[in-house]
């Protein structure tokens, strides 16, 4: 301990306190907010408050306390003395923390904000999805209750117990309708591109002419009706055989035994 006494007198220098600006405070003060409060108004009020390491807020409360009594103990003074306490608008200062740390802060606060929007996308999918499956069941049993109510009308009718027919009306006027948004489709759609821009280079084609139409003298002239050839019982036009018929059973097995 003299050792040690020795050493630090060797190191003190006998300064002014302007030159060495220290301040050294006893346990931390619990100063209040109003900064108006005199230099030794904190220490007076001040108390040993357990601090717990672990807990960040009280541990950075006490740093700040602990600065903010250094601030109204060392600006009367430095007052006192005429030294200017404003910063000059021309100041520039090293920050604490290097660029590079600063860098990686900056992609990890990124990344997490990324994770976090992955993961409420994931969860508003997830939701979208149990939506979806909640519907499609829904629909699956009101089906499958209008097919068990159709049944049950249809063996109600069968054994004699009613005489309504209300089920084959419902799945009729289904069956219509389902048709008939078909064909409004079908009319809607109309020709596709190709065929408009035909039509449009080379016309509908006009009128035909009609020779091969049917009309009332044609449909009753029968004079050259043949029921030979139109039931295949005789020559066709243009001088053509008949068309051949197989064989019966008997007559091929006769033609295999003459083979043989």
């Amino acid at each position: 301990q003299d050792g040690l006494k020795r050493s630090l007198g060797d190191l003190r220098r006998q300064l002014a306190w302007v030159e060495r600006l220290d301040v050294t405070l006893g346990p931390v003060a619990a100063i209040a907010d109003d900064t108006s409060a005199g230099p030794g108004e904190g220490h007076s009020a001040s108390q040993k408050e357990a601090v717990d390491p672990e807990n960040d807020f009280q541990r950075e409360m006490s740093f700040y306390r602990q600065a903010q009594a250094a601030v109204l103990e060392a600006l009367p003074r430095l007052h006192k003395l005429q030294v200017p306490t404003r910063r000059p608008d021309d100041y520039f200062a090293e920050m604490a923390k290097s660029d590079q740390q600063m860098q990686k802060i900056r992609q990890k606060l990124k990344s997490k904000q990324e994770a976090m929007e992955k993961s409420e996308k994931a969860k508003q999918l997830r939701a979208m999805r149990k939506y979806g499956k909640k519907v499609q069941t829904e629909i699956l049993q009101k089906r499958q209750k209008e097919k068990k109510s159709m049944l049950n009308a249809v063996k109600k009718y069968q054994k004699g117990l009613s005489d309504k027919l209300d089920f084959l009306d419902e799945e009729q006027t289904s069956s219509q309708g389902n048709k008939k948004g078909s064909g409004g489709q079908r009319v809607k759609k109309g020709p596709n591109a190709k065929r408009r821009y035909k039509n449009q280079k080379f016309g509908f084609g006009g009128k035909k002419k009609g020779s091969k139409w049917n009309t009332k003298e044609s449909f009753d002239d029968v004079s050259g009706f043949q029921a030979k050839v139109a039931h295949s019982k005789g020559p066709r036009k243009g001088g053509k055989k008949a068309l051949n018929k197989r064989p019966g059973k008997r007559a091929r097995q006769k033609m295999k035994s003459r083979a043989r």
